[in-house]
């Protein structure tokens, strides 16, 4: 499943993020590692989604939540 299908107040465990390296390593950086837990808080349907991660809440648009794979906990 990807991010963008993550349903609101659900935790789900990050499986893999395939996009370009630095956009990968920005990520990374900031906490959205493989097998790092997410909760999604706001899944728009602008396409923007908004989750916490290790305490912090990040937002990635469609294009970006598209290529990050989770699996529910």
């Amino acid at each position: 499943m990807n991010l963008s299908n993550g349903k609101i107040n659900n935790s789900y465990v990050v499986e893999s993020v395939q996009l370009s390296d630095a956009t990968e390593n920005r990520l990374k950086a900031l906490g959205l590692t493989d097998g790092t837990r997410i909760t999604v808080l706001n899944n728009k349907k602008s396409g923007s989604v908004i989750f916490q991660v290790r305490g912090t809440r990040l937002a990635v648009g469609k294009k970006i939540a598209d290529y990050i794979t989770i699996k529910e906990v």
